[in-house]
């Protein structure tokens, strides 16, 4: 699959864990029928199959480190090649988590057109992620490992902001999912109207 392949939008969807990305999405689904692929779903779902790569990519996850990036690459475009034919854009959550992946993603899969950063105070991330273990079952939240994450994330953040300066909106996400969607619209919908 070349890059041309790919004739509707394409998303990244960027924000430290708990920065509510994965309720915005589930919005933008609901509103403009993009096809949503969380890059941690697919890891997960790899990991629940028990295959051979999903036995190692338990491991490196319950550590806390970053999956290699052709890995995640890889489970992306399967995922992305699989429902080309009703796509009606594409939303690709967490992903990337750094730079080079960014890179890689435009040279093997698609360009991307709008990068949607979610900005939230560490402290906000932390108490959010620590509500949601109570009723989540995930290994990956515990304080330990969500201070490691978030440690992780704001790292490799920085670069792809600077890389990506022209096609990143940063998006308070501090405030009201209703304020944060509004916002989200203004940046979509002349997005989906030129394709």
């Amino acid at each position: 699959m070349s890059n041309t392949d790919i004739n509707v939008p394409v998303v990244w969807v960027i924000g430290g864990p708990g920065s509510g990305k994965g309720t915005q999405c589930d919005k933008i689904v609901d509103k403009y029928g993009f096809t949503h692929l969380s890059s941690g779903d697919l890891l997960r779902k790899e990991v629940a199959s028990g295959s051979p790569r999903g036995q190692e990519l338990n491991a490196i996850m319950e550590r806390g480190a970053l999956v290699p990036l052709d890995i995640v690459l890889e489970l992306i475009k399967e995922a992305m090649i699989n429902s080309l034919s009703v796509a009606k854009g594409f939303l690709i959550d967490g992903y990337p988590r750094e730079k080079e992946q960014g890179i890689r993603f435009e040279e093997v899969v698609a360009p991307v057109h709008t990068i949607l950063f979610f900005e939230a105070k560490q402290d906000t991330l932390v108490s959010r992620l620590l509500h949601r273990a109570k009723t989540s079952g995930r290994a990956d939240d515990n304080e330990e490992t969500i201070k490691k994450r978030l440690q992780t994330f704001i790292t490799h953040t920085d670069q792809i902001l600077e890389h990506y300066v022209d096609k990143m909106k940063k998006i308070d996400a501090e405030r009201d999912i209703d304020v944060i969607f509004a916002e989200i619209q203004t940046y979509l919908d002349p997005l989906v109207q030129d394709h």
